[in-house]
């Protein structure tokens, strides 16, 4: 039931973070602004994980586990209620920063709790547990949502997420283990990992290659509609398949994570890479736009976890601050996956385009893993970089 709550609230968060990508075309009409001004709302929650999440995570150091991820959610309802009641483009910007300074803490602190409850030697099952709420998000949460939002306004889509965080808060109060293996630690700990050099070249590969998610995910709207010429009504299928790809892709990774070092991180951002090419050629095509899809956010989520492990690996003796790290990289991989596809599109070089920022950006990632990361283990990697 611990790792149900723990879910539960990943979903809840992961309902209002990609929730918001299904209604950007509703939001921007509404609020009077172009496609790509909207996407501020969708960067501003990403720089919210980016850098409210590592500080909420150094500044609650010495905060028990419990009481941290009760604080988190109650942050997140109060987020999103205000996103609800934006009344213009500049407030619902600041509310989703606020929305999304929960997101990295939550996860990073849940994955410790995840691990106390699977044991030793088990991180990447133990964070995948949690991204599952996320990857669920995707599948049933974003669609929902997106329809919720179409059928009865995007404000009330955040009062939907408002719910859906209150039932994980009181599942949380529930069942979060009450324990002093998870009080928290001297920020001293947290603040020593932030001076290893391989911690943030694993932050630098995971924002990078992990961008295209974003290029692809934030302008699914615009594939269906624009590029494919479909109604509307297919956005929250197509988000379906999209998250589909990426619950298998997080439990597969998961177990690929534990067993293997560079895998998980190495196929996933090459098959990613083959599929954006795809895409961008011949997206157009429903028949090939979807499975296409599934594929991405597969191919994406089976390297997260490795990322995972590998800043772990970095700085065994801050597991919440790398968990919030891992989720603040992913942020920024969302605002520079948005930034490039909203570059792209704001050229005229159609709906498609945004696939190619994205394939800039993990090609750039992935090569950074094989020429630093891949074949040096971290202690030996830290004292390489040390000499240099």
């Amino acid at each position: 039931m611990t790792l149900f709550a723990l879910a539960l609230g990943t979903f809840a968060i992961g309902t209002g973070e990609f929730g918001s990508n299904g209604i950007i075309q509703l939001f921007s009409a509404d609020l009077d602004v172009s496609i790509p001004a909207a996407t501020n709302a969708i960067t501003a929650y990403a720089f919210g994980v980016i850098i409210g999440s590592p500080a909420i995570t150094l500044l609650a150091a010495r905060v028990y586990r419990r009481d941290l991820l009760l604080g988190l959610m109650v942050l997140f309802l109060v987020g999103n209620g205000l996103s609800a009641l934006a009344p213009n483009i500049a407030a619902l910007v600041v509310f989703r920063f606020v929305a999304g300074s929960v997101q990295g803490a939550f996860f990073g602190a849940g994955a410790v709790v995840a691990a106390y409850v699977y044991g030793p030697g088990r991180g990447g099952k133990a964070f995948a547990t949690v991204m599952g709420g996320l990857t669920v998000a995707t599948i049933v949460g974003s669609p929902l949502g997106t329809f919720v939002g179409q059928a009865a306004g995007w404000r009330v889509m955040y009062w939907t997420v408002v719910a859906v965080g209150l039932l994980a808060t009181v599942a949380l109060a529930a069942w979060l283990p009450r324990t002093d293996d998870l009080r928290g630690n001297p920020i001293a700990n947290e603040l020593s990992a932030l001076r290893r050099r391989g911690v943030w070249l694993m932050v630098t590969v995971a924002a990078l290659g992990i961008s295209s998610i974003f290029a692809v995910y934030t302008f699914i709207g615009p594939f269906v509609t624009d590029a494919a010429r479909r109604d509307a009504s297919l956005i929250p299928v197509a988000l379906a398949i999209f998250g589909l790809g990426m619950a298998v892709g997080n439990h597969l990774g998961g177990r690929v994570a534990d067993r293997y070092e560079n895998s998980g991180l190495v196929y996933g951002y090459g098959g990613v890479l083959a599929l954006l090419v795809l895409i961008g050629v011949a997206g157009d095509n429903l028949a090939i736009l979807l499975p296409c899809l599934f594929g991405v956010g597969a191919t994406m989520m089976f390297a997260i976890p490795t990322i995972q492990v590998r800043l772990t690996g970095f700085a065994p003796d801050a597991p919440t601050l790398m968990g919030a790290l891992n989720l603040a990289a992913l942020n920024l991989a969302n605002s520079l996956g948005a930034i490039g596809g909203a570059i792209t599109l704001d050229a005229g070089w159609g709906s498609l385009s945004t696939v190619w920022a994205g394939f800039v950006l993990t090609t750039a990632g992935l090569l950074l893993y094989i020429a630093a990361v891949a074949r040096a283990r971290p202690a030996a990697l830290d004292l390489a970089l040390r000499r240099a």
